[in-house]
């Protein structure tokens, strides 16, 4: 195994969820840390020594203006986990523009907007780490999600065109697609609602968040830099593609 050096990790919408845990065990394993959130950073964040920076993705200037301050106070980022996100469901027919355009916004150009100004730095150092947080739902789609699924699918896309732009200075670009996970949104599901989910995977239960931090931080580490353009599923078998 390589030796495993400090780096300056940003997790987009790591104040809960996956994106929490991903920033929690990047914290862990020494590296220094930094998440962007739209609200108040939750105590869990702050007695985890993680660096909190507000910001919404679909704000260009704001997007700048977090690198800057993670700059200044941590160093250039060298890995970069895309995961902030957000949904807005319901059927094609009852789907308005608004709701489709400002969830492929916040997904997929948001994810855009933070590689692009992530990448430049990276490039510069000669290394670094770039993590999509997909989703099974762009693999498979999903009723009542057309703009959801849309914008986890084209992040497969971006992944491969960015990972293949930037091989050359040893930038590897990976996509992590959970499937089912216990998060506090599914959580919030109905218990039978719930087994149902963990019925349909193979594996017979629903994923930890744990699992996902733990594909992600190993993307980003020194021994997968001969990973890239990669989608990694973290689903228990339920999509074999």
């Amino acid at each position: 195994m390589s030796e495993q050096i400090s780096r300056v990790v940003l997790v987009t919408g790591g104040n809960r969820g996956i994106g929490l845990a991903c920033a929690k065990a990047f914290a862990v394993a020494g590296h220094r840390v930094a998440v962007t959130c739209r609200g108040e950073a939750p105590a869990e964040v702050v007695e985890s020594g993680i660096l909190a920076v507000p910001c919404d993705v679909t704000d260009t200037e704001q997007v700048d203006a977090a690198f800057t301050a993670i700059e200044e106070q941590l160093g250039p980022v060298e890995i970069l986990v895309a995961n902030a996100g957000i949904t807005r469901d319901g059927l094609v027919l009852r789907m308005s523009d608004d709701d489709f355009i400002d969830v492929l916004d916040a997904n997929l150009t948001g994810a855009f907007r933070v590689c692009r100004r992530a990448v430049k730095r990276m490039m510069k150092g000669r290394w670094g780490r770039i993590v999509l947080v997909s989703s099974i739902a762009g693999r498979v789609g999903q009723t009542g999600q057309a703009n959801y699924s849309a914008s986890k699918a084209g992040l497969v896309g971006l992944g491969r065109s960015l990972a293949k732009e930037f091989a050359s200075r040893n930038v590897t670009v990976n996509v992590v697609a959970p499937g089912p996970i216990l998060t506090d949104m599914l959580a919030a599901l109905p218990d039978d609602q719930q087994a149902a989910y963990a019925e349909a995977v193979p594996l017979g239960r629903l994923g930890e968040v744990s699992e996902i931090a733990a594909a992600v931080t190993y993307l980003a580490s020194e021994d997968a830099g001969y990973v890239t353009g990669a989608v990694l599923p973290v689903d228990g078998g339920l999509f074999m593609g």
